[in-house]
C-alpha cells in the first residue's frame, strides 16, 4: 500500500494463475481510467464507473479471457476493492452514507451505500438478455460481490425500469460510482471516525 501524506492512494497487486492485476487508485483524482482488461463492455463499464465516481486508476490487468471474462472481472473487482479500502485507511472525516437514482433513457437505477467495515452487496438488477456482445451480463454482480467484499462497504443495487440490457447496466455502474463519491467524501462537520463506536 502507498500513502503520500494525506492523499487517499493505493497500490494492489494480485497474482494467479488466471489473472495478473497492478492497480493503483486515487480517491481524490478526476475520472480517470487508464485499466484496459481486455473485455470490451466491461472496459466500458469500468471507466463509466471511475469517470463517475471522481476516482483516477491506473495499473493493468490480464486475464484468461481465451477461456471467458469471468475470472478478469471478478478478480479486479477484488483487487479495485482492496485499494479503495486501503486508500481510505481509517475513515476519518467521511460522509459515510449516500444514495442515488441514477436515469439513463428509459433505465432508472437505484444505488445505496455504507461504508461500514462489513462487506455486503444486495442486487436486484433485472437485465433481460444474458449476453452484450461477449460480455455475460451476469459478471456484473460477480464484479460487485468481489469489490463489496473486499473495500468493506454495503452496497444496494436496484433496478426501477428499464427495457435496454446495456443502458441498465450502465446505469448500474454509474449509480454505486455515484454513491460511492459522495460516500468517501470529506464532511467538514464530521469529527473523526463517522461511527458511534469509534471505528468502521
Amino acid at each position: 500500500m502507498t500513502r503520500v501524506s494525506t492523499e487517499r492512494i493505493a497500490r494492489v497487486e494480485r497474482k494467479t494463475s488466471e489473472t495478473d492485476i497492478a492497480l493503483t487508485l486515487n480517491l481524490d483524482g478526476s475520472g480517470v481510467n487508464d485499466v484496459e482488461t481486455g473485455s470490451g463492455f466491461f472496459d466500458h463499464m469500468l471507466t463509466a464507473f471511475i469517470r463517475h465516481a471522481g476516482f483516477d486508476l491506473s495499473g493493468y490487468c490480464k486475464g484468461d479471457l481465451q477461456i471467458d471474462d469471468h475470472h478478469t472481472v471478478e478478480d479486479l473487482g477484488l483487487v479495485l476493492g482492496q485499494a479503495f479500502a486501503e486508500a481510505l485507511g481509517d475513515k476519518a472525516g467521511i460522509a459515510r452514507f449516500a444514495d442515488v437514482l441514477i436515469p439513463m433513457d428509459e433505465a432508472l437505477v437505484f444505488a445505496a451505500v455504507d461504508i461500514s467495515g462489513r462487506g455486503q452487496l444486495h442486487y436486484r438488477v433485472e437485465v433481460p438478455i444474458e449476453m452484450l456482445g461477449n460480455f455475460d451480463t451476469t459478471l456484473a454482480e460477480e464484479f460487485f460481490i468481489a469489490f463489496t467484499s473486499k473495500a468493506g462497504v454495503t452496497l444496494h443495487l436496484e433496478s426501477l425500469a428499464g427495457k435496454n440490457s446495456h443502458h441498465i447496466l450502465e446505469a448500474t455502474f454509474k449509480a454505486a460510482a455515484r454513491a460511492l463519491r459522495e460516500a468517501v467524501s470529506l464532511d467538514a462537520r464530521v469529527s473523526g471516525i463517522p461511527s458511534t463506536k469509534g471505528s468502521l
